[in-house]
């Protein structure tokens, strides 16, 4: 296994890897991104996937051969690269008004919840792990989510395992469609959002767009918990 040398973790919720038969590429790949912070910033280096030519949801095998991921192809990702280093493969599934949902990989350390996460948005990355629970990570991305049109209604933590049993979401050389629904159907708790600071954020979101021509990530509040962002992100004012 890629983490067979290292010590024990900490927590009483690490699990036994599953063998997989990865390929050489891929084992080197998984055993040199051993923590969620190394995860992060490979992912960080990726280009978006913007899909240009049709819909993909590519597995963690799919992302390496085309060195691209959008948001649940990273989440998937990186369910797969911790797991072998015995992480529970735990997903964080946000429900948008505008059905333009969000998915994120997330894990209990040290000190709390954190995530790992890929998006299009600057505020939707990943988060440090300092959260006591899964809804108190959640809420920390309400006001980066909002933008013309998006606001989160809902989220839902679902753990890969359990809902897909034998279905090959890991390493699938087509795409796993089948994640995509699990999530859309799976039971989500709701986040009481004001209208009042929804308002107010799309006006100040509106009001950047609209000087500046990008979307921002400066001016939103704990900005100390959030991870390091891509580059082309950070090279931003």
């Amino acid at each position: 296994m890629p983490n067979s040398k290292r010590p024990p973790l900490p927590h009483a919720d690490r699990i036994e890897p599953p063998a997989l038969p990865l390929t050489p590429a891929e084992r080197r790949l998984v055993s040199s991104l051993a923590t969620p912070g190394a995860v992060q910033r490979w992912l960080n280096l990726l280009p978006y996937n913007v899909e240009k030519g049709g819909e993909t949801l590519r597995s963690f095998r799919g992302v390496v051969r085309t060195g691209t991921a959008h948001c649940l192809e990273a989440a998937l990702s990186a369910a797969v690269i911790l797991e072998q280093h015995r992480y529970p493969p735990l997903v964080l599934s946000f429900e948008s008004i505008d059905l333009l949902d969000h998915v994120i990989f997330v894990y209990r350390g040290a000190g709390g919840w954190g995530s790992v996460a890929r998006s299009r948005d600057p505020g939707l990355h990943g988060r440090k792990p300092v959260f006591a629970t899964p809804r108190a990570l959640a809420l920390s991305y309400l006001d980066p989510y909002i933008d013309f049109t998006g606001r989160v209604k809902a989220y839902g933590v679902v753990d890969l395992r359990e809902v897909l049993g034998r279905y090959d979401w890991r390493l699938a050389a087509t795409n796993v469609w089948k994640v995509e629904q699990v999530l859309l159907d799976w039971p989500h708790r709701p986040l009481v959002y004001s209208d009042r600071r929804a308002d107010r954020w799309r006006r100040r979101y509106r009001a950047f767009r609209d000087a500046y021509g990008y979307k921002p990530w400066k001016f939103y509040p704990r900005r100390d918990r959030w991870t390091a962002l891509p580059p082309d992100v950070r090279k931003r004012g």
